[in-house]
């Protein structure tokens, strides 16, 4: 059994960002189970499937073949056999992703790829139920969140670096919505782990957000 730290927390709270570092600090292999759902929508939106079409879902997602590699230090995620990376930050599938993710048969495929992955390394995993349900046991869970505000104006920013059109009101409305999308499943719904600590990075820096974690690992762990 690999020594695992889980980071659960809704979008935009940084979870892959700190993730990444808490991993490189600890020499563990960080998984990123959202990148990997998000492949998944990628490949339903591919084949074009609505994301209200369950059935449909159902049915295909075990065409979609879904690994994770690491490439030059890199991690790429692997869908029927091309990287990726490249195509699954964008909105569609990130819209996609928090519908179809709802879907049991999804989940079932994903949380067995991870539940062996956790099996088998020792690994940092982020995502909105890895304390809960992929990883139970994990000896470090963290619960890391920020307000809506925040994370808008973090999603903002990150448009306007890019050049994107973008209103604020709007990002904050889409993240408050998947919020509840997220929350009020019925399948995994995203909550915090009884067992977990809880970090909210509304007002920390990068780093000493990731100081707060290997401090509640080092304590719990070792």
């Amino acid at each position: 059994m690999g020594k695992n730290i889980a980071i659960d927390g809704p979008a935009g709270a940084g979870k892959s960002t700190i993730a990444r570092k808490v991993a490189a600090a600890l020499s563990y292999i960080y998984v990123d189970t959202g990148a990997m759902y998000r492949a998944m929508a990628l490949f339903l939106i591919e084949k074009g499937i609505s994301p209200d079409d369950s059935a449909s879902i159902s049915a295909c997602c075990d065409q979609a073949d879904i690994s994770i590699e690491y490439i030059d230090g890199e991690q790429a995620v692997i869908l029927n056999g091309r990287n990726v990376n490249a195509f699954l930050r964008t909105e569609e599938v990130g819209n996609m992703a928090s519908k179809s993710s709802v879907n049991p048969d999804v989940r079932a495929k994903m949380s067995a790829l991870q539940k062996k992955i956790g099996r088998e390394k020792d690994v940092v995993m982020d995502g909105r139920d890895i304390g809960t349900v992929v990883l139970p046991d994990a000896p470090c869970k963290i619960y890391l969140t920020a307000s809506v505000e925040v994370r808008a104006q973090r999603r903002y920013k990150e448009l306007q670096a890019k050049g994107v059109e973008a209103d604020l009101s709007v990002i904050a409305a889409e993240i408050a919505e998947r919020d509840h999308r997220d929350m009020t499943r019925e399948h995994a719904p995203l909550k915090q782990a009884e067992d977990a600590v809880l970090v909210d990075s509304s007002y920390m820096t990068i780093d000493q957000v990731t100081d707060r974690i290997l401090a509640v690992y080092h304590e719990k762990v070792g």
